[in-house]
């Protein structure tokens, strides 16, 4: 009897220590990270399905440099947000813009692209070529977009309606459709849609906007912040940063 007690003791020991080193395993946090849907040349689908992009490639760099692991959610721009703001996802990654009033509410990384707004029209629209030519028009912008904020500084300004999209390709078609006139649309976004035949010019010079951050909910995973900023700073210096950006973004 004491042998079997013996015997019985040892194997609830040895499924402990098992236990534990299976439980060390699955406890390794995997991150959440959401992200838009389009927002070429930041984030879109290739050919295949697979999301690519510069912030699809530089969340790859920074997670293999910082070791650490991630699913990305491809929610589209304001369901990324929501999703972050619910606590369904740890950070976004999306192109966002750092501006005050998201300071309110998101904790960011450092910048690690400095973007701008535009002004495009269809390409074969001849009229629209300044803001005074958008008196008594409608002007498409994407909801939640640094565009957008822009349009809505200027639009009584110059006399103008706007109408709210929830993805680039919608807004872009709409303008090319004629029911609105011109879009709004951050710089590089656009001349890359530009250089991919989106059907669209640029009329206007690019106004300074914002650059853009990785953003956590404010005062929540300052650890996650921590590895974007140190990984981001190594893969600038590794040379990985410019070779990324050179792929995308290049030509503009």
């Amino acid at each position: 009897m004491k042998k079997l007690l013996t015997l019985g003791t040892a194997l609830i020991l040895a499924m402990s220590v098992l236990a534990g080193c299976s439980g060390s395993n699955s406890d390794e946090k995997v991150y959440q990270i959401a992200t838009d849907t389009t927002f070429a040349p930041f984030e879109f689908q290739n050919k295949d399905g697979d999301y690519v992009g510069v912030d699809i490639e530089l969340l790859a760099a920074i997670a293999e440099d910082q070791g650490f692991k991630y699913e990305l959610q491809p929610l589209g721009f304001n369901a990324a947000v929501a999703a972050l703001e619910s606590n369904q996802a740890d950070g976004v990654i999306a192109g966002m813009s750092i501006t005050d009033d998201r300071k309110l509410k998101y904790d960011f990384s450092a910048a690690y692209y400095d973007s701008g707004v535009v002004m495009a029209v269809s390409a074969s629209n001849d009229t629209i070529k300044s803001y005074e030519d958008l008196r008594g028009q409608k002007v498409a912008v994407k909801t939640g977009t640094e565009g957008a904020s822009f349009a809505e500084s200027i639009k009584d300004t110059y006399g103008f309606e706007l109408v709210y999209f929830d993805e680039s390709p919608f807004m872009y078609e709409d303008v090319k459709t004629g029911n609105t006139v011109a879009c709004f649309e951050d710089y590089p976004v656009m001349g890359y849609g530009i250089t991919q035949g989106n059907g669209l010019k640029m009329v206007t010079e690019m106004e300074k906007g914002s650059s853009y951050g990785f953003a956590v909910l404010k005062g929540k995973n300052a650890e996650l912040l921590e590895k974007f900023d140190a990984g981001l700073e190594n893969i600038k210096e590794s040379g990985k940063y410019q070779e990324i950006i050179d792929k995308y973004i290049s030509a503009e």
